[in-house]
């Protein structure tokens, strides 16, 4: 295996593209295989490599690992984004499950019908300003600390950054309301490692376009179309 994470995913966002944000947060340089094919998919398989038979998969420190949450949880835990102890720990859990269920909603959008991408635009956007970063901004507001846990930089944060990015592109204006979260992006947007990720020319992966959705349906055989939430 390569002393690097290697990262086995389409060459799009999807679940991978929190794995790359935090393993870039930690300054850890990765390669990625990018599937396009279905007997590419089929040889993993067949290797035995996908233990529940999906990606993403991430081979590090001599490991295939499997399941989205386990692979960042042990990046976050190696890398010292997991806070400094238990309480720290569960704080930041709770702070990422919120996002990821927010970032959930975002990650069927590609994948629906016109008609259902306007329905769902618009559901991310009231789920993300009356739901999820109303919570965000009160925990900044009330411990006046730059960061979401501990005053030390987390997942929790790198994860919400990547969330309200995600979201803008929905809706430019949706932090509009949120000057703690405005100011949350702009301190962790300037973070060394964080803003590199965030140049040109970095393993960060565009807007879902239509090729990778063709390709998502073509290596996993979906047929099926996805339904609005």
């Amino acid at each position: 295996m390569s002393t690097k994470p290697k990262l086995y995913y389409f060459d799009g966002r999807g679940k991978m593209e929190s794995i790359r944000w935090l393993l870039a947060a930690a300054g850890v340089e990765f390669e990625e295989e990018f599937l396009e094919t279905r007997d590419q998919y089929e040889k993993l398989l067949q290797g035995g490599s996908l233990m529940f038979q999906q990606v993403p998969m991430v081979e590090i420190d001599g490991m295939r690992m499997v399941q989205t949450r386990a692979i960042l949880s042990y990046i976050a835990a190696k890398y010292n984004l997991y806070g400094k102890d238990l309480t720290e720990r569960a704080l930041i859990d709770m702070y990422v499950g919120g996002t990821d269920d927010l970032m959930g909603f975002i990650l069927m959008f590609p994948f629906l019908s016109a008609e259902d991408k306007e329905k769902q635009r618009a559901l991310i956007v009231q789920k993300a300003t009356s739901r999820y970063f109303p919570v965000y901004e009160k925990v900044l507001k009330d411990h006046g600390h730059d960061f979401l846990v501990g005053n030390n930089f987390s997942w929790a944060d790198v994860h919400l950054l990547e969330a309200i990015l995600t979201v803008e592109e929905k809706k430019s204006d949706v932090l509009s309301g949120f000057p703690q979260l405005q100011a949350f992006k702009a301190r962790i947007s300037s973070i060394p490692a964080i803003k590199k990720f965030l140049e040109p020319g970095s393993q960060r992966k565009p807007v879902p376009d239509d090729k990778f959705v063709e390709t998502v349906r073509r290596v996993l055989h979906m047929y099926y179309d996805v339904k609005a939430n």
